[in-house]
């Protein structure tokens, strides 16, 4: 299994989106995180089922975002949730995930997140993304106070690519995750596997 989270993004992928699902789970990434921020959460709900059932079929980490609500209903035991979101959930509320995440991008977001119960977090952006066009990456530098302040993996994220993977792990990160690339790379499988220290 990789060290590869992958964030869903249905708004750039340029084939079927469930296609591309299930062409990324079979590529065996650590995780799929399915972030469809602009559904509203009974459409979330909905594509959360069958995403839930494609990466079951090959066995691969289906990780919800954004609504804690959804995941209690579909009784599924693996959240991430931006931070402001899961400071307002109880500690049995956070209690029913074996895997709760939380985007972080300072060290006191970090140190935050293992305080209020995650089980790993991603930091960023950490290079300089299409995504964030116009703001410039935190860097390495970050990443590094970042892995040092918490005693949970820590994956990167923000222009994560191939070509500087072995940077974020030198830096401590447990790995990084990717989101254009993985939406509209050609050959998921490939790509994931092009991903080595």
């Amino acid at each position: 299994m990789s060290d590869i989270i992958v964030i869903t993004n249905s708004s750039i992928c340029e084939e079927d989106y469930l296609l591309r699902i299930e062409k990324l789970a079979k590529a065996k990434p650590k995780a799929i995180v399915l972030r469809e921020k602009h559904l509203p959460e009974s459409d979330y709900e909905d594509l959360a089922k069958k995403v839930i059932e494609i990466c079951n079929k090959y066995n691969t980490q289906c990780i919800l975002h954004n609504f804690p609500k959804v995941a209690e209903k579909l009784n599924h035991d693996a959240l991430h949730l931006p931070l402001h979101i899961l400071a307002t959930l109880t500690d049995k509320e956070k209690s029913q995930y074996k895997i709760l995440g939380a985007s972080c991008h300072s060290v006191e977001d970090a140190v935050k997140a293992r305080k209020l119960g995650c089980t790993y977090i991603t930091a960023g952006h950490i290079f300089d993304t299409d995504c964030k066009k116009g703001l410039p990456g935190r860097g390495l530098d970050f990443l590094k106070e970042v892995c040092r302040s918490v005693s949970i993996p820590v994956y990167a994220i923000g222009g994560i690519s191939p070509e500087n993977f072995s940077k974020i792990r030198n830096a401590g990160a447990s790995g990084g995750c990717i989101m254009s690339s993985a939406m509209n790379c050609t050959n998921p499988q490939e790509y994931l596997n092009s991903f080595t220290e």
